[in-house]
């Protein structure tokens, strides 16, 4: 559509909305998608969906009905303390998320009535002036009016990774890459000037559609998993402990009511209260430590879906690398030297391309990386623009444009005028006739094999992984115009070599992700053989396994499927490839971790396990589909998000070892009992004691510690399947061998010394302090470790020897002997338990049990046959 028509349908003229119809203009559009906040009584209701919340509102209800009334008010605040909890910090997690939109919003310079003036993107509607120049984030989709020299990088919208030349003229295009009179929300300006109008802001652009693509459903992630199982493991066990108590009653002669109170006491006590809370306070826990190293998390379940994560795609630029240009090498064109070793010839080749290189203003940056790239390489060397070109002088110029290829100066000296010639190989070298040493003067001829030498060097310079110029000057004549007609018959000079230097944290950061049993797949739209090069640096693999998107195009899902476990590279991988890879590993049963800045991203960002934006680079797409904002777009900090994810874990591990192994040892240690007396000691307010004092503040304690001790590359061996599986099932059981020893000890002890309510406060007192000894044994010096344990103990002393409390609670006060008897057995309990600890190789990591298991299986061979 010609510009008058764009300017007529959108009721605008060249300057600008008067600000009365802007105003007026924001009331009615759409605005810019941003999180949508989530209200507190929302959030609850949401983190009451919990597996464990059916399950323990029959054990409130089925408590109340036979007159525990107190159980079932404890287990029902309980709940609710944990969803409000998890909550509130949903809450908050989505308010930090828009303060951190507020911090990069977007800045617009807009013309309205006729004056320019600068507001946010947000602020932004239809028929809008806009006037952008180098290195500006376009605010909104617009239609070119004017443009001169533009060239727009939209590589976070399409991933083309060459600046697109832009137009007014009118064009029909299909698909955005051909829309070469548009610009759009998110991409940047690299070259060149242009006023444009808005035609389109918030949901409406294209970046908005992509947003609302990746406010898609995800696909379920999380703890849930786990929790489903666990309840699924405890609701057979509570309903058997159940029947074990009310039929050793029944055969012992007790009432039914009786029996049907004490069987339902023990159903609840079997349930882990505190399952839901512990686990949301392990995530919060490690959000908060993640928020500090530079990551924010959105959702706090993130944090486990990270410690499950074994396969993580992540771009190259920014990410592996600084994200900067700079002079990497420079070539006469035999060989290269480093920017920080040039000989003189290299450094005459230096200043050649530097008089190519249009000059620095204060008042704004250089317009290419490129430029800025020789500009400071320069400086660094000590190189001016006068070298071999005494009182050189600027006095005309050809800026760089896509069709030209290359930028051309023409400078005075005494002994004339000089051009001076610095672009792309292909387009510098098809302009050449001669080749010239440095420094020397002299020069000879080039023919078409001379200059297939020439451009085989420039390949394997750029097959480095370096951006790579090539450099060209000529004496001009007397009175000769620089054009493009005359910028012929060049005298070649020699090579610049640019790079994006890789980070020298990339190389330990990946090497620890892949002892982790992590898989780290680079996805970049470089030449394969640039990304090569950066692969075999930062991977410290001799010959990395690459592959290319358009190969992909030829695999179907089987073959694809077949190649994803064993590459390292895939390079020209575009946005609709991303999406392919993760769907592939996620059919594979692998749990996916997907790094992107870019809109284009957004889709594959949501769908992976775990979605991380780049916040720096990051656009507003990409951060709103993310779970994990990564601010300083650095690898070694998703390597910590990791790391915490792990951590949790462990952490996870060892508070329900301590939680649901403390439960089985309560159940063991009732059931046991009921056989022999046809009664339980404990009572259910006794039991509900129990819980408060050890399933709360000591397990809570355990889940939020900060990793220390067993930490590093040991803890990055932590996961869900070798942290929640065997190893979590063996320390269930170990603890609730101890649980239910100490307290059958001190039981039996205290029932031979004395009366029945005595022998049951005893045993009391030693179920809460062998699962507290426990508690204290793992957390080890940990400050909110000693608080919560030695709290714990002295809240229980003090119920026990407060005369009416004690009564409250079914308990007597105990005397010395009593107490002696109740310390012995703990004693004598939490000692057994390293002995038995060796025979279960609870003394093994994880990986290490995992290890030996595959060891054992090798070892064993074939399964023989069965015999006749």
């Amino acid at each position: 559509m010609p510009v008058p028509r764009v300017l007529e349908r959108l009721r605008t003229g060249p300057g600008g909305l008067a600000p009365e119809e802007a105003a007026s203009r924001t009331a009615q559009g759409p605005r810019r998608g941003e999180p949508t906040g989530t209200t507190l009584p929302a959030a609850f209701i949401e983190e009451l969906a919990n597996p464990l919340t059916p399950v323990l509102a029959a054990g409130a209800a089925l408590a109340a009905a036979v007159g525990s009334r107190t159980d079932a008010a404890l287990v029902a605040t309980i709940t609710g303390i944990s969803a409000l909890v998890g909550g509130f910090q949903r809450v908050r997690t989505e308010r930090a998320l828009s303060e951190l939109f507020a911090r990069s919003a977007i800045g617009a310079r807009v013309r309205r009535g006729g004056t320019e003036r600068l507001v946010t993107a947000g602020d932004l509607v239809p028929g809008d002036i806009v006037v952008l120049g180098p290195e500006d984030v376009v605010p909104a989709d617009c239609r070119v009016l004017e443009a001169e020299g533009l060239e727009v990088d939209e590589s976070s919208l399409t991933g083309e990774s060459l600046p697109v030349h832009k137009s007014p003229v009118p064009v029909v295009g299909a698909h955005i890459t051909q829309r070469r009179s548009m610009l759009y929300e998110g991409t940047t300006v690299s070259a060149g000037r242009a006023e444009a109008v808005v035609v389109a802001t918030g949901p409406a652009t294209e970046v908005g559609r992509s947003l609302a693509t990746a406010r898609q459903a995800a696909p379920v992630t999380g703890v849930e998993a786990r929790l489903t199982a666990l309840t699924r493991s405890s609701v057979p066990i509570a309903v058997g402990s159940a029947a074990a108590v009310a039929g050793a009653g029944l055969l012992h002669g007790l009432p039914v009511t009786e029996n049907l109170a004490s069987a339902v006491n023990l159903a609840v006590a079997s349930v882990p209260e505190g399952l839901p809370f512990l686990v949301n306070a392990a995530q919060l826990a490690a959000a908060r430590r993640l928020a500090d190293l530079g990551a924010l998390v959105r959702n706090p379940r993130t944090i486990e879906a990270l410690g499950r994560a074994d396969v993580l795609c992540f771009d190259k630029t920014g990410t592996l690398t600084e994200g900067t240009l700079q002079l990497a090498a420079v070539s006469d064109g035999g060989g290269p030297l480093p920017a920080e070793r040039l000989d003189a010839p290299r450094k005459a080749v230096l200043a050649a391309a530097l008089r190519a290189t249009p000059p620095a203003r204060q008042a704004e940056p250089m317009a290419h990386q490129t430029d800025r790239a020789v500009s400071v390489g320069a400086r660094r060397a000590g190189v001016g623009v006068r070298r071999g070109a005494p009182r050189w002088r600027r006095t005309d110029s050809l800026p760089f444009e896509p069709s030209r290829a290359y930028h051309a100066t023409a400078g005075r000296t005494p002994h004339g005028a000089l051009l001076s010639v610095k672009g792309a190989p292909e387009g510098v070298l098809e302009r050449v006739a001669r080749r010239r040493v440095p420094g020397t003067g002299r020069a000879t001829p080039l023919d078409a094999e001379d200059i297939k030498k020439l451009a085989d060097a420039a390949e394997e310079l750029a097959g480095a992984g370096r951006r790579v110029l090539a450099v060209a000057e000529r004496p001009m004549r007397e009175g000769e115009d620089l054009t493009d007609d005359t910028v012929r018959d060049l005298d070649f000079l020699g090579f610049i070599a640019l790079a994006d230097p890789v980070r020298t944290s990339a190389g330990p950061a990946t090497e620890r992700l892949r002892e982790a049993g992590v898989q780290t797949v680079m996805l970049t739209g470089d030449h394969p053989a640039t990304a090569d090069a950066i692969a075999a640096t930062i991977m410290d693999i001799p010959e990395p396994r690459v592959s290319t998107g358009p190969e992909l195009d030829e695999m179907d899902d089987e073959r694809l499927d077949e190649l994803l476990p064993t590459v390292d590279v895939i390079a020209r991988c575009s946005p609709h490839h991303k999406v392919r890879i993760v769907q592939a590993y996620q059919r594979l049963g692998r749990v996916v971790a997907m790094t992107g800045d870019g809109a284009n991203d957004a889709p594959a960002i949501r769908l992976a396990d775990v979605g991380i934006a780049l916040g720096r680079r990051g656009t507003p797409a990409a951060t709103a589909a993310a779970d994990l904002v990564v601010t300083d777009d650095r690898l070694e900090t998703i390597v910590s998000a990791l790391m915490e994810g792990r951590a949790m874990w462990a952490s996870v591990r060892a508070a329900l070892a301590i939680l649901i192994g403390g439960n089985f040892g309560e159940v063991t240690f009732s059931v046991a009992t009921s056989a022999l007396t046809g009664s339980t000691p404990l009572s259910a307010r006794q039991i509900m004691l129990v819980n408060l004092l050890t399933d709360l503040a000591p397990a809570l304690a355990i889940a939020v510690r900060e990793p220390t001790g067993h930490t590093g590359e040991r803890l990055l061996k932590e996961g869900p399947s070798r942290s929640l599986g065997v190893a979590l099932t063996k320390e269930m059981l170990l603890r609730g061998v101890i649980t239910a020893a100490g307290a059958g000890l001190a039981w039996t002890g205290a029932r031979v010394t004395g009366r029945g309510r005595r022998a049951s406060t005893v045993a009391l007192a030693a179920l809460v302090g062998t699962q507290l000894a426990q508690t204290l044994t793992t957390g080890g010096l940990d400050r909110h470790v000693l608080i919560a344990g030695l709290g714990s103990a002295a809240v229980l002393a003090a119920i026990i020897q407060t005369p009416g409390v004690s009564q409250f609670f079914d308990c007597t006060p105990l005397g010395p002997f009593a107490w002696t008897i109740t310390l012995g057995s703990i004693t004598v309990a939490t000692l057994f338990g390293p002995v038995l600890a060796p025979m279960l190789h609870l003394d093994r990591t994880p990986l290490e049990e995992e290890a030996a298991e595959e060891r054992a299986d090798a070892a064993a061979g074939p399964e023989a046959p069965a015999p006749r």
